[in-house]
């Protein structure tokens, strides 16, 4: 090979490895390492790109009920079950029309493109069932709180995070495993 052109060539080798290792670092600092969803940063993204495409676009918190229980109880990795099949339950639900993240212990969030889509029911009783845990059924619950961003007077993704925690947070008053949109 001509000495000029190794030259030029290994420069802009070392630098497409380089951007290629970046750009790997930043997929997964927007991936949650123990459920694969994205991270707040990820999903905020995602998020504001659906409710700027899709005005019938709605928000979900999903807090598990009783996890610190669950994690005392049968401790950390059956918490780490529990996270982790809550996250594929999540994920499947929201399928190409939506997005989930974890926003951190417990929380989880999701936006679909259409709520009335959805089936709503399908996720509460899918987020309700038990884990299998070494042989153990762990019981799971989640309270769901939603928003849709249609009923925001500006559809903003802070106001509808609001909104949904309000809502979570009264299905949790209400005896917890449930779902409630905001009003």
């Amino acid at each position: 090979m001509d000495l000029q052109i190794a030259a030029v060539l290994v420069p802009l080798l070392g630098w497409a490895v380089h951007g290629s290792v970046l750009a790997h670092r930043l997929a997964s600092a927007r991936r949650d390492p123990l459920t694969g969803l994205h991270t707040r940063a990820g999903w905020t993204a995602r998020a504001e790109h659906s409710i700027r495409r899709h005005p019938s676009a709605a928000v979900l918190l999903v807090d598990l009920d009783h996890f610190k229980t669950l994690n005392d109880t049968h401790g950390h990795a059956a918490g780490d079950a529990a996270l982790i099949a809550t996250a594929g339950r999540l994920r499947t639900w929201c399928g190409r029309h939506g997005s989930a993240g974890r926003l951190g212990g417990d929380e989880f969030v999701a936006v679909v493109q259409d709520l009335a889509a959805a089936d709503l029911d399908a996720l509460t009783a899918t987020l309700h069932q038990p884990v299998n845990y070494h042989g153990v059924a762990l019981p799971l619950a989640a309270s769901v709180g939603i928003c849709r961003l249609a009923e925001l007077p500006v559809p903003l993704l802070t106001d509808a995070l609001a909104a949904a925690d309000a809502a979570m947070y009264a299905a949790k008053g209400r005896g917890r495993r449930g779902s409630r949109l905001s009003r």
